[in-house]
């Protein structure tokens, strides 16, 4: 909570639960996940409350600008609630995966075409789900305490809500080592990669909200310039090197022996890395990475769900969702040993195109 927001009037969407309340602050529609204890994970009630809210806030001239942010000190959001999309695939009932995906696919497509300023405060964890709900807006303000991944490969998944439409926009091959290995990046390390707008201190939030008052279509630049941007190398430019050398083509199994054989240590621990991950995963997202450079966020988010209907019929999707979130051993036992089992047939049937 920031000084104001204990004096705002939050409340669900009419007919929603809490997942998502909402308040008017001035000019501005104020959003806040509200799952803390699951760091705000997406359920689908919060899909469809977000689609609702948003959808009307989009008509009403009363709200000149959309402000996103997450209940408690842990992050913004987590990512969508894959333990529950592993249990409707368990019980047979694959098709309620596809909706959930279907409807929060449907929000992505909301927050990139949004009609008014949409600024996301990605403070803190920001993962899977909650970079579909926040990059894709107009402003995108990360801190010092962000930590921004797609870590899907690591759940036999793939990075979906149209994340690889920003990845493959991103410099160089970094873009690359982020979708295939999933591991976490600061602050300075989303704006690199084209999914965040500007970096702030933590601490500034009140600050930003004042900005946003005043004049709700701010951009980064005005922002930073009022709140004083926060310094932070960038990871991700320091290593452009052997990121770029090594994360080159279309052929996972040659990347993966490159970053083996690569004299940077960074290099072999991001081999360890990318070998951990689901081999299937590992083989479509580079595919899907690849075509993603080339389409726009509608175009990615309809990829998006003809991948999602073949992952929810893909044994390493439910593993490896058990491996990393229900039992939490972290062994998963993954359809293929290497990446280079993975035949260019499996890949293509994931698109549908076999």
């Amino acid at each position: 909570m920031t000084q104001t927001d204990d004096r705002l009037r939050w409340a669900p969407a009419p007919g929603h639960g809490d997942e998502v309340l909402y308040a008017v602050d001035g000019p501005l529609g104020r959003a806040r996940l509200h799952r803390p204890r699951a760091i705000n994970a997406l359920d689908r009630a919060s899909i469809d409350s977000l689609h609702q809210q948003l959808s009307a806030w989009a008509a009403d001239d009363a709200v000149a600008a959309v402000v996103l942010d997450g209940a408690g000190d842990r992050g913004l959001c987590a990512g969508g609630d894959v333990r529950a999309l592993r249990t409707a695939i368990l019980e047979g009932r694959p098709e309620e995966a596809v909706a959930y995906w279907e409807a929060e696919y449907a929000v992505n497509a909301l927050v990139d075409s949004y009609p008014k300023p949409y600024v996301a405060w990605m403070d803190g964890i920001v993962m899977g789900g909650g970079v579909g709900v926040s990059s894709h807006g107009s402003l995108g303000l990360v801190t010092e305490r962000t930590q921004l991944a797609m870590p899907e490969t690591g759940i036999g998944f793939f990075p979906d809500v149209a994340g690889l439409q920003l990845l493959a926009r991103s410099p160089g091959e970094t873009g690359t080592h982020v979708a295939l290995t999933g591991t976490p990046v600061g602050g300075a390390d989303a704006l690199v990669l084209g999914m965040a707008d500007v970096l702030v201190p933590s601490s500034a939030k009140d600050r930003v909200l004042d900005a946003l008052r005043q004049d709700p279509a701010q951009g980064a630049g005005e922002i930073a310039e009022r709140v004083g941007p926060q310094e932070e190398s960038s990871w991700l430019a320091d290593h452009r090197g052997w990121i770029d050398e090594c994360y080159a083509g279309d052929d996972p199994g040659l990347v993966l022996r490159r970053l083996r054989e690569h004299p940077a240590p960074e290099a072999r621990a991001a081999a360890e890395t990318v070998a951990a991950r689901s081999p299937h995963s590992v083989g479509v997202t580079l595919e899907a990475l690849r075509r993603a450079a080339s389409m726009d966020v509608p175009q990615v988010l309809a990829q998006d769900l003809v991948l999602g209907r073949a992952f929810a019929r893909h044994p390493d999707f439910v593993e490896g969702v058990r491996a990393q979130l229900v039992d939490k051993d972290r062994q998963p036992r993954w359809t293929h040993a290497s990446v280079a089992d993975v035949t260019r047939e499996e890949v293509l049937e994931a698109f549908g195109e076999r």
